[in-house]
């Protein structure tokens, strides 16, 4: 009786494992949506965050927040959620990073952008260069802010390093494989909203755009240096998101810093909060619905989104804008494979070789200037555009193999029906060289106009042959017969 007491009671709780009751049922709290895997190298989705965010059926973006670690970033989002440290994203005071991975705070908020309702998602990141962790692991993180958000705010404490720059290689990338493109055509997605935000209280009589300019101004190289020339790249090209990208400054909100969870907004100082107030306003101003191939993207599209940036970011051993280049392209590719396949599949075989290979190159051509036209990427859609060439061959030798099969399969049954006409013509009761002659040529005739393709010469010479020996036999007996 006991036995079977708790044998029922596992059977419950086991059911109620199965069942996914393990549901959310207080989104107002943050949520971990994409975690370091064990050796902190690679990410990995949290499907707690993943909930939070497929709920929602209106149209999402997203703000992030990435920066150095111990930098202010969750107290930074607190604030602008209008949330205190102990109902917001966890606050650490200790040296180890407080957020690992990317979490995302799970009550949207609700915003009216150009007419259409959209739930804004706020994101925390795990800080830069936090001990115990790699520069890969970073890049990692920078490089799924940068795709997923719609407004990107790079929190940095009182100046810009070279190091702040360097970062940015990854959203420069992105922004000339991506935006580059001719303005009216679609893009695979809309570039996040550059914000940098420098959090110091003096800047020295330059405003916030002209440090950040000076920041960016190109530094002479006259030694040489690799790293130099790389980070006045990242300069040159961080022109390509001129219009994308704005400047804010923040003073600090208090001398006392690690006190700051238990301060009101009248303890603060009246400049920050003006400041903090005016930010939000400047980020509800920019802030636009995430846009895929020109498509809004509603909870679910958005995971799904994640879900294939993730896979290819963690792709190799760096994150790499070809393999998301990739990503984007595989279902232009399928399309015009498609089209190529249509096209060939058009075809009434068989047919002669050369116009099957006339067929082919005008299919072909067909399909890589629709990929031409429709493919994303400037530099990196080259492998995309190789695989679309190498999968396009693949279909065209099957087309020619059923050339083949379909020719000797046509060929083979008009040499059969020839020959058993000679057969007939050989045993006439009454031979004659005038209906053999007819029959002959009436056979050649047809095998002519109707065997075509690759298989056509192989058969003309068995055909040749045969109706050879079926002239030399008849004319034998039939010379017999006229004798006898």
């Amino acid at each position: 009786m006991e036995i079977s007491y708790w044998v029922s009671v596992v059977s419950i709780v086991l059911l109620f494992l199965v069942s996914g009751s393990f549901s959310i049922d207080n989104f107002h709290q943050a949520f971990p949506i994409v975690e370091p895997d064990p050796g902190h190298t690679k990410l990995r989705l949290s499907r707690e965050g993943l909930e939070a965010i497929s709920r929602i059926t209106t149209p999402i973006a997203a703000v992030a927040v990435i920066g150095p670690y111990r930098s202010g970033k969750s107290f930074l989002l607190n604030q602008l959620l209008s949330l205190s440290c102990y109902e917001g994203f966890g606050v650490g005071h200790m040296r180890d990073t407080k957020t690992k991975g990317i979490w995302v705070w799970g009550t949207p908020l609700e915003l009216d952008i150009d007419g259409v309702r959209t739930s804004v998602f706020y994101l925390d990141t795990e800080g830069f260069e936090s001990i115990g962790k790699s520069n890969v692991y970073d890049d990692r993180i920078f490089a799924l802010a940068t795709v997923m958000s719609s407004v990107l705010i790079y929190n940095l404490p009182e100046t810009i390093r070279e190091a702040d720059i360097s970062r940015l290689s990854f959203a420069v990338e992105l922004a000339e494989e991506f935006y580059g493109r001719v303005k009216g055509q679609d893009v695979a997605f809309e570039p996040a909203k550059l914000l940098w935000l420098i959090q110091r209280d003096f800047l020295q009589g330059k405003s916030v755009k002209e440090m950040v300019d000076d920041a960016l101004r190109h530094v002479p190289n006259t030694n040489g240096d690799k790293n130099i020339d790389q980070v006045n790249q990242i300069r040159d090209s961080l022109a390509v998101m001129g219009d994308n990208s704005t400047a804010f400054s923040l003073p600090q909100p208090h001398l006392m810093r690690t006190k700051l969870c238990d301060l009101k907004d009248d303890d603060l100082d009246p400049i920050y909060v003006k400041k903090r107030e005016q930010l939000k306003e400047l980020v509800a101003s920019v802030i636009r619905p995430k846009i895929v191939q020109g498509k809004p993207l509603n909870g679910k599209e958005f995971v799904s989104f994640l879900e294939q940036i993730l896979e290819a970011l963690n792709k190799g051993e760096i994150p790499s804008t070809g393999s998301l280049v990739e990503v984007f392209n595989k279902g232009i590719l399928e399309r015009c494979l498609k089209l190529y396949s249509e096209r060939m599949g058009k075809l009434g075989l068989p047919m002669p070789e050369q116009s099957l290979r006339d067929a082919h190159e005008r299919s072909r051509e067909e399909a890589m200037k629709a990929f031409d036209e429709q493919h994303f990427g400037r530099h990196h859609a080259k492998r995309s555009a190789e695989q679309l060439d190498e999968e396009v061959k693949e279909v065209y030798k099957n087309v020619i193999m059923a050339n083949e099969y379909q020719s000797s399969k046509l060929c083979e049954a008009l040499y059969t029906q020839c020959e058993d006409r000679m057969d007939q013509l050989q045993v006439l009761r009454l031979p004659s060289m005038a209906k053999f002659n007819a029959g002959f040529l009436q056979c050649n005739q047809s095998f002519e106009r109707g065997c075509i393709g690759p298989s056509k010469a192989n058969y003309e010479q068995r055909m040749t042959k045969m109706m050879g020996k079926s002239r030399s036999l008849f004319i034998k007996e039939y010379n017999q017969r006229l004798f006898n």
